[in-house]
């Protein structure tokens, strides 16, 4: 099972972000975790300074943008 967190704050673009991670899982019918990551201090364990951030399984994929479902599509696969 892939672990996808969505780091940020809840701003309209980590919002989205995750709308496209969860679009991105359905359209491969993968088994996948998906995450809200909100508290400042835990998103700073993961060295990002620009919200909001893709992350699977532990490794940060995207920062400061917001990936559409085919680019989620890519990292995933």
């Amino acid at each position: 099972m892939k672990k996808i967190q969505i780091l940020g704050t809840g701003c309209p673009k980590c919002k989205l972000l995750y709308a496209h991670a969860e679009a991105a899982v359905q359209a491969l019918g993968i088994d996948a975790q998906l995450e809200k990551v909100e508290k400042i201090t835990e998103i700073m364990k993961f060295g990002v300074m620009t919200t909001p951030a893709l992350v699977i399984d532990g490794v940060v994929k995207s920062a400061g943008k917001v990936p559409s479902p085919e680019d989620i599509k890519l990292l995933l696969a």
